[in-house]
C-alpha cells in the first residue's frame, strides 16, 4: 500500500496502543469481574459456545486477542490457549489478568501475519477469531493463508465477526436512515479519524486515526478455499456484540444489540467454520 493509508499497520498500532488503558479500566470489558469469578466467561464466547462445541484439551490459539477477555474465556472451557497480538500494552494486560484470574494462557507479540513465524506451522486444532478482526487487515487472502499455515490436518477455523455489509454502513445520521455508504468489497482501506472507542471513557484518544478494511463473503470464502480450507459451517446473525450504528440499535441481552426498527433488513455479524483439508 501506499500513500496516506500505506502505513496502516503504524496507523493502526497506534491507535490500538492508545485504546488499551480505556479498555482495561472499563465495565464493558471487567477484568476485575474475571478475576472474582473463576467462571466467568466473555459475552462473545458465551454467544459462541453452542456452535464451538467441546473444545476441552485442544490446542487453540486466538488471533487478534486484545487484551485477552475472550482469550482467557476459551482457557476456561478446557483448551490449551495461545493469544496473538500486535499490541505490546495489549498483551501486557492479558498475561496479567490470566496470571490473576487463571487459568494460564500463553501470549505471544506479533502481528497477525506474522503469526505462523512467532509460534511455529500445523500446530493448533483450532483458529479462533472474534468480533472486529478482519477490518484490520487489508488482504483477506494473505489473512487465509496465515490461518492455514497454523492449522494441523483436519485442525478448525472459528471466526465471528462483524458482516460486511454492516461495516459498509453509513455513520449514524440525523436522518436516522440506514444507508450505505463505505465499500463492502476489499479496497486499499478507509481513513477515519475518532477520539473515542468502543467503551465509554474519560478524555480522548492519545491516537485517533485509524485505517478500516472490508471484505466481502465472496473474498472471504474464496480466500480460504483457495488455501486448502473447507467450509463447514456458515450462519448470519440479526444482532452484534457493540451498538454499532449508536441510539438506532437496542440492547437485547447478553451483550449484543440489534436495530430498533426492522432488524430483518440489516446482517449484523455471522459464524465461519472452516476445516484445514
Amino acid at each position: 500500500m501506499t500513500g496516506e493509508q500505506g502505513d496502516y499497520r503504524s496507523i493502526n498500532h497506534a491507535n490500538w496502543e492508545s485504546r488499551v488503558p480505556h479498555h482495561a479500566a472499563s465495565d464493558e470489558y471487567a477484568l476485575d469481574a474475571f478475576r472474582s469469578d473463576p467462571k466467568r466467561l466473555s459475552d462473545v464466547v458465551r454467544f459462541d459456545v453452542p456452535r464451538l462445541g467441546d473444545i476441552a484439551g485442544l490446542d487453540v490459539v486466538h488471533l487478534q486477542c486484545h487484551i485477552g477477555t475472550d482469550t482467557l474465556s476459551l482457557a476456561r472451557l478446557g483448551a490449551t490457549v495461545t493469544g496473538l497480538d500486535f499490541s505490546e500494552s495489549a498483551i501486557e494486560v492479558a498475561r496479567d489478568l490470566a496470571a490473576t484470574a487463571g487459568p494460564p494462557v500463553d501470549y505471544v507479540v506479533s502481528d497477525v501475519y506474522d503469526a505462523p513465524e512467532a509460534l511455529g506451522e500445523e500446530r493448533f486444532d483450532l483458529v479462533f477469531t472474534g468480533i472486529g478482526a478482519l477490518c484490520w487487515l487489508p488482504s483477506v487472502e494473505r489473512w487465509a493463508g496465515v490461518v492455514a499455515r497454523l492449522l494441523r490436518p483436519g485442525g478448525e477455523l472459528f471466526i465471528r465477526e462483524g458482516h460486511p455489509v454492516l461495516w459498509a454502513m453509513d455513520d449514524p445520521r440525523p436522518d436516522r436512515l440506514v444507508a450505505l455508504e463505505y465499500p463492502y468489497f476489499e479496497t486499499d482501506g478507509v481513513p477515519f479519524s475518532d477520539e473515542s472507542t468502543y467503551v465509554d471513557h474519560d478524555g480522548a484518544l492519545a491516537a485517533p486515526d485509524i485505517v478500516h478494511f472490508n471484505h466481502g463473503l465472496a473474498e472471504i470464502f474464496n480466500a480460504l478455499w483457495s488455501n486448502g480450507l473447507e467450509i463447514t459451517g456458515f450462519e448470519e446473525h440479526d444482532s452484534v456484540p457493540w451498538p454499532a450504528l449508536g441510539d438506532q440499535m437496542i440492547d437485547i441481552g447478553g451483550g449484543e444489540f440489534r436495530l430498533a426498527d426492522r432488524p430483518e433488513r440489516l446482517p449484523h455479524s455471522y459464524t465461519l467454520r472452516a476445516r484445514r483439508v
